[in-house]
């Protein structure tokens, strides 16, 4: 993995909005590419004016990317159906017990939980199998892919300016680059843990609601 995180990180110094998108693509596969060290060090290098980037350019190359990638993983899974993903997801570090998860989230919350899962790590990666096995309609899944996508990447834009801006020797060990910008990250990803189980009680309460109204 320490190897890897080197080589996609000179994919983005190298490669700019071709390395950002494929990055990004793969991000939304099943391949474990950590988007920490790819949007964060591409906007920090837009920001400087160097490598022919810009701050929005990177956000909206970025969300492209992670459709695609999303787009792929649903429409393969739609094909395959749920038989085949569930015999050969271990052979692709997909447990059963992930995909149960992803599948449940997915038949529980809808479109909003497609939002929310794109702000979520783990879950982040696998949310468009579960769709695509689900058959979730694809307007609905592209939509809510694409705003979350976009949001996940301006955050991330956003703290690769700032972060690596004052630590600008970050940027010689993409390995505690990444660990940085992770912890950094924390309180989003609390809060949108937090947006997650607070949408949960609202739709669990409002069918009881509508199973008992007197409640």
């Amino acid at each position: 993995m320490h190897e890897l995180v080197r080589i996609w990180f000179g994919w983005v110094e190298h490669w700019g909005y071709w390395g950002v998108f494929a990055l990004m693509a793969l991000e939304s596969t099943v391949v474990p590419v950590p988007s920490e060290v790819v949007i964060p060090p591409a906007a920090f290098w837009a920001s400087q004016s160097q490598g022919g980037m810009s701050f929005f350019g990177v956000i909206l190359i970025g969300t492209a990317g992670s459709y695609l990638g999303s787009i792929i993983n649903y429409w393969v899974s739609r094909w395959v159906g749920q038989p085949v993903v569930n015999r050969y997801g271990k052979y692709f570090l997909l447990s059963r017990e992930k995909l149960l998860l992803s599948e449940a989230f997915v038949c529980r919350f809808g479109a909003p939980g497609i939002f929310v899962s794109r702000l979520l790590p783990v879950i982040r990666h696998l949310i468009s199998i579960p769709a695509g096995v689900l058959r979730m309609p694809f307007g609905a899944f592209s939509v809510s892919t694409v705003i979350g996508a976009g949001l996940w990447c301006t955050v991330l834009a956003w703290f690769g300016q700032e972060v690596i801006g004052g630590h600008p020797e970050l940027l010689q060990s993409p390995e505690q680059m990444m660990r940085v910008i992770k912890a950094r990250l924390l309180w989003f990803v609390v809060a949108a843990l937090v947006l997650a189980i607070l949408y949960i009680g609202v739709i669990v309460y409002g069918k009881k609601v509508t199973a008992n109204p007197q409640l």
